[in-house]
């Protein structure tokens, strides 16, 4: 292969790759707000949102979690959709560092929902005000 094409190559790789990952994180290719933990918990202090949603493990769940929190784990959401009630109200969802909320907050969406998906997950929950419990 000639050198021209082996960059061209290499670059389109590159780009899917950027894509994938940017896709992953929600920064493209979404139709849901993505917010800081900072936010989530101004908003959970100020009893803005009616559904707090986990979408960890349930070792994970186990491991600490926000009062008030419903665990439904992702590769069960959407068999699971039914248990969330109004889809006209926001949900704020998290995991643990941010990845899953993301797909998560896809599915919800695509059903017609509202999610709100928290940037950092229970990694950056943790460090607010916000009580963990075990």
């Amino acid at each position: 292969m000639n050198k021209n094409l082996t960059n061209i190559l290499y670059t389109m790789a590159m780009l899917g790759f950027i894509s994938y990952f940017a896709y992953l994180k929600g920064w493209i290719l979404t139709n849901f707000e993505s917010i800081s933990a900072k936010q989530a918990e101004n908003m959970l202090k100020n009893d803005q949102i009616v559904t707090l949603l986990d979408v960890r493990t349930i070792e994970e769940f186990k491991e600490g979690h926000l009062r008030y929190a419903r665990l439904i784990p992702l590769g069960e959401l959407e068999r699971n959709l039914h248990k969330l009630k109004d889809s006209k109200k926001k949900i704020l969802v998290y995991c643990q560092s941010g990845f899953r909320s993301v797909s998560a907050s896809r599915i919800l969406e695509k059903n017609g929902f509202m999610p709100l998906n928290i940037k950092g997950g229970m990694n950056d929950l943790s460090k607010t005000g916000l009580e963990v419990l075990k």
